[in-house]
């Protein structure tokens, strides 16, 4: 739960400091009180944590596709042997991504087969 919430504040930062970036490229201020959304619609943009979360999603299709015997997919698949840590032990990445995927309803083909996820 506490990484979770780790998490969620750090999405919340990234967040925060892409719409400075943003208010500052169409020189608005706070106090103008325009929409995040007609900001980024100016722009041409997509939220920072959606572009972030289709390039890793990307990425695993990518990585998804090489053959078996290329090194970045074994060391995605490798099974450390012996016990792991008493306390809560962190997400192995393979893992994070399994829920990226269960959480966008997508499968392992549907990050194989190249697309962003947008529609």
């Amino acid at each position: 739960m506490q990484d979770l919430a780790c998490q969620e504040r750090n999405e919340v930062a990234l967040q925060r400091a892409e719409m400075r970036m943003v208010r500052w490229m169409c020189n608005v201020m706070v106090k103008d009180r325009v929409p995040r959304k007609e900001l980024r619609e100016r722009l041409g943009i997509d939220d920072i944590i959606l572009i972030l979360l289709q390039n890793s999603l990307q990425w695993y299709g990518h990585v998804l596709q090489k053959e078996d015997t290329d090194w970045v997919k074994k060391c995605i698949e490798y099974e450390v042997e012996g016990s792991r840590p008493r306390a809560r032990p962190k997400s192995m990445w393979r893992e994070v991504m399994q829920k990226d995927c269960q959480a966008r309803n997508l499968n392992r083909e549907d990050a194989m087969d190249g697309s962003d996820g947008r529609s």
